[in-house]
């Protein structure tokens, strides 16, 4: 059986994804093996791509206890098959785009050099 082609991820969302990682320091957005990614330095800090099964999805950095309680959680939350800290989420209409920018944020902070990482507000952990 020949794979499915993968779905290219809306314009819209790449752009909405690129306003938020492009906004920290030195993070550049570039083309992946599927999809787009997002670096600082030669570390990833996502990747968004169409899947063969036609769902969209977003892979990021989470710190251990983090990865745990991810893969805990379900849809539309999922824990990458490679990585130790690499999870990931389904996006689609109803991705919430504020908390995905908080996520996207902790996994460049995980990614980053220090002195990059420092310069970034983190959001107050209640």
């Amino acid at each position: 059986m020949a794979p499915k082609d993968r779905p290219l991820v809306p314009e819209e969302w790449v752009r909405r994804l690129s306003s938020i990682l492009c906004a920290l320091p030195e993070c550049r957005e570039e083309p992946a093996w599927v999809g787009t990614r997002w670096r600082v330095g030669q570390a990833t800090i996502a990747h968004v791509f169409g899947g063969e099964d036609q769902l969209f999805r977003i892979t990021f950095r989470a710190e251990p206890d983090e990865v745990m309680a991810f893969e805990h959680l379900g849809d539309p939350y999922f824990r990458s098959g490679w990585g130790a800290n690499v999870v990931g989420m389904l996006l689609d209409d109803d991705t919430d785009w504020t908390e995905l920018g908080e996520l996207l944020t902790d996994s460049y902070c995980l990614q980053a050099p220090v002195t990059l990482a420092a310069q970034v507000e983190r959001p107050a952990v209640s």
